[in-house]
């Protein structure tokens, strides 16, 4: 017997539900700390998953206290350059750039990701930069990654907008003066423990059906022409399809944003947590790294824009305590 209703399938919150523009993720928005300047985010570059033991820290969890095996991803984050300043004012359209101050001798990988100017009047850029102070609202840093210190083909550097939070503002914009064409690394920015939003896109999965896209169940063995199918997509009249009618189309590239993903493991030595033989379609870690509990989105590779949390999180803020990293497989291990 059929059933006589059937709820709505997948949620709106994610239409349209089309390939990204970009494969760098966007974040909209940052949330507000007390304490004093301090960069609101990071990025770094996915190298995949592993298995870890640590020792159950939430006080209501029936484990408490007890060792247990946890999946998490390993996240290669070397450290990025700050290469510009940017302030921002508030139009009635939404925030707009203000003044931008470049470093004084950008690489020529930067020069390669941007148009930048080879050399730039960088005193009389931070000279404009303070002197327009009055009419910013906010204050962000623009950082290049490094993709020549972890395991990527590529030179070009990914270029990303971090909010400078914290203080006033005129502290933040000593505070980002400071980094200005200096490096920073994803410690100074996180700690263990922490929670941490993560921005992406998703595997993509192409052209898909309305089975595998929305998990609608199967016809029977003997329906009409179709089986991997909506029986009924709309009624004769009124003639038209509502939105909630699961139907074939894209499936996966989409950005997506993962809110409190605890950090178990902060650290430089990649060989701790690199598999043997390497990351399947990564490598070897080679730089600085971060363990995030659980799974992310996308493939290996892509780059992860991570910033600290927007929401309330049920996680202790002391750093766990993680007994066992799984290294003893890979490649050169199943060979053998």
């Amino acid at each position: 017997m059929p059933r006589p209703r059937s709820p709505r399938k997948g949620s709106k919150s994610f239409y349209p539900r089309r390939r990204a523009s970009h494969f760098n993720g966007r974040i909209q928005h940052w949330p507000d700390v007390t304490e004093g300047p301090q960069l609101l985010g990071f990025a770094g570059y996915k190298a995949g998953m592993t298995h870890l033991y640590q020792v159950e820290d939430r006080a209501k969890v029936p484990e408490f206290g007890q060792e247990v095996k946890v999946a998490a991803t390993v996240i290669e984050a070397p450290p990025m350059l700050v290469c510009a300043i940017r302030s921002y004012k508030e139009t009635y359209d939404g925030y707009k750039v203000l003044t931008e101050a470049w470093m004084i001798e950008p690489t020529k990988d930067i020069i390669k990701a941007t148009k930048v100017k080879k050399t730039s009047d960088a005193a009389k850029e931070l000279e404009k930069l303070t002197s327009t102070k009055d009419k910013a609202k906010e204050i962000r840093i623009l950082a290049a990654t490094q993709p020549k210190l972890a395991s990527l083909e590529k030179n070009i550097p990914d270029l990303i907008e971090i909010k400078v939070g914290g203080g006033t503002l005129d502290q933040q914009l000593e505070y980002a003066k400071g980094l200005l064409g200096k490096t920073v690394s994803a410690s100074q920015v996180f700690k263990l423990g922490e929670t941490v939003d993560l921005s992406g896109v998703t595997k993509g999965k192409g052209f898909q059906g309305p089975v595998k896209r929305f998990g609608i169940r199967i016809l029977q063995n003997k329906s009409r022409k179709q089986i991997r199918a909506v029986a009924s997509i709309a009624p004769v009249a009124p003639r038209t399809i509502h939105p909630h009618v699961a139907r074939a189309g894209q499936m996966g590239s989409h950005q997506r944003v993962d809110f409190n993903k605890r950090i178990l493991l902060l650290g430089n030595e990649g060989a701790k947590v690199s598999p043997a033989g390497g990351f399947n379609r990564y490598g070897q870690v080679k730089s600085e790294y971060i363990v995030i509990k659980g799974s992310v989105q996308g493939t290996p590779k892509r780059l992860i824009r991570m910033r600290k949390s927007v929401r309330d999180s049920t996680y202790p803020k002391t750093a766990p305590q993680v007994t066992y990293v799984a290294t003893e497989w890979g490649k050169e291990k199943t060979q053998q």
